[in-house]
Parts: structure tokens; C-alpha cells; sequence
């Protein structure tokens, strides 16, 4: 007979990210607020970064955790790397860097997208991630964590989506290689990539019942996705449990890309 299988006593609790210090950007609302929420209660200490110092604030006044604001343009090259320095010098260092920040999908053909607006939402959905990663892993130990909200759009488009398409896709290849750079290191990267969720993004799609028809039709579980849905798969990649997992994607869709 086999010998049982013997699970150690220091296995990894998913989620478990109690004392870990946690860059959140795109912070003060919709997704961002909700993970801020979820990241807090589960103990974790969070520096909360968006462009806006005021809401960001009233955010930090709600968290049951500690927190720190430090509010800028998370394509500016100089507040990424303050953001690290800021968690630094307050914690003693930064164990998480979640890259939430993005433009929400702007909706015109290509012969409509200006060249500014392409540029815009690459900047900021791309560009600015790459730029916060770097600065994380400037200052990350082995084991940290860096985690992008990607998108299903990235993979599956839809008309009039094509800069924000291009932007969720590039981080998928970003992530892949940024993982392969950075394992030396032992840190890992991974990306979130959300389904149709009731958020005030969507509200477009979900007001147009033709719309609405077509995205819950392909939708499994049928129905639109809670943002506290979202929650775990983040606690997870954040959490020692992940350690082993690197590169990858996480779709939290209800089943969106199954049909």
C-alpha cells in the first residue's frame, strides 16, 4: 500500500495575504475600490494610487487597514518609481504590485479612433503597467507579486474596441515575458482578465437589451459578473499559494469565452 499522502503544515492558504504590502493602482473606484476593500479585510497593507488624491483619501477613510495615498499618472515614469520608494519607506519594502489602472473601451471604428486616442489607451492600459512592474521589481524581494487586469476583450474583440483590444492583448504578451525576465528573481507575473461585469463600464452594453442579449448568451453562467467575483482570483496570485504560477492568465468570465 501506498504511503498517504502528507500535506506540511506550512501549505500555503490561498488568499492568505495578511502583513503583505500591496501597490493597488487604478484605486479609487469600480474594480480598484472593491479589491482595495478585499485586500484590506484580509489584512494586507495597501499604498492606493490613482489621480485622484481626493477620492483616494476618502477611500483610505473607509478601509478597516492600514493604507497610504500617493495619487499621479501611472504613465509618468518618475511617480512609478516614487510609488516603490514611497511603500519602501514606509514598510520596509513591497511584496505586491497589482496594475489596475486603465482607460475604460472607447467605442469607434478604426476610421474613427484618432491617433491620440489610440496612443492614450495603450499609454496608459500598457505602457503604464510595464512602467509600474519595473519599478516593483527595482525594489522587490524573491516572492513578489505582480498582477495586471487584463481583459476577455483581449482575446476575444468586439467591434469598435480595437485600441482597448490591443491595449488588454499586449498585456497578456507583456506578462509572458515579463515572467520569463524576472523568475531569476523568483518573482512572479500573471494577469486577471475579467468577463462582462455590472460596473458602471458596462453600463452601455447592459441598458442595450440587443447587447445585453449577445454578451449573456455567451456567458455560461448566464449573467452579468459581480465585482466581488473578482476578488479571490487576485487574493490568490497575491498570495504564497500562487508561487508556482507564472506567465499564465486567469479569466474570471462565467464561462464568457466558452461559446
Amino acid at each position: 500500500m501506498a504511503a498517504p499522502i502528507q500535506i506540511p503544515e506550512s501549505f500555503p492558504d490561498p488568499g492568505a495575504v495578511r502583513g503583505k504590502r500591496v501597490v493597488l493602482t487604478g484605486a479609487s473606484r469600480g474594480l480598484g475600490a472593491v479589491l482595495a476593500h478585499a485586500f484590506s479585510a484580509a489584512g494586507a497593507r495597501l499604498a492606493l494610487v490613482a489621480r485622484s488624491e481626493q477620492e483616494l483619501k476618502a477611500l483610505a477613510d473607509d478601509l478597516p487597514g492600514p493604507s497610504i495615498v500617493v495619487s499621479g499618472d501611472v504613465t509618468d515614469e518618475d511617480h512609478n518609481d516614487a510609488v516603490a520608494a514611497a511603500v519602501v519607506a514606509e514598510w520596509g519594502g513591497l511584496d505586491v504590485w497589482i496594475a489596475n489602472a486603465g482607460i475604460s473601451p472607447v467605442v469607434a471604428g478604426p476610421f474613427e479612433t484618432s491617433a491620440r486616442t489610440w496612443r492614450r489607451v495603450l499609454d496608459v492600459n500598457l505602457t503604464g503597467a510595464f512602467l509600474g512592474a519595473r519599478a516593483a521589481a527595482r525594489v522587490m524581494e524573491a516572492g513578489g507579486r505582480i498582477v495586471f487586469t487584463g481583459s476577455v476583450l483581449g482575446e476575444r474583440p468586439r467591434e469598435g474596441l480595437s485600441a482597448y483590444s490591443a491595449s488588454k492583448a499586449g498585456l497578456t504578451g507583456l506578462a509572458k515575458a515579463l515572467a520569463l525576465d524576472l523568475a531569476p528573481a523568483a518573482i512572479t507575473v500573471n494577469v486577471v482578465a475579467p468577463g462582462w461585469f455590472d460596473s458602471p463600464l458596462t453600463e452601455g452594453w447592459r441598458s442595450n437589451p440587443a447587447l445585453s442579449e449577445q454578451i449573456l448568451g455567451h456567458t455560461v453562467q448566464g449573467r452579468w459578473g459581480d465585482p466581488a467575483d473578482l476578488s479571490g482570483a487576485y487574493l490568490f496570485l497575491a498570495s504564497d499559494a500562487s508561487a508556482f504560477v507564472t506567465g499564465t492568465v486567469l479569466t474570471v468570465d462565467g464561462g464568457y469565452l466558452l461559446r
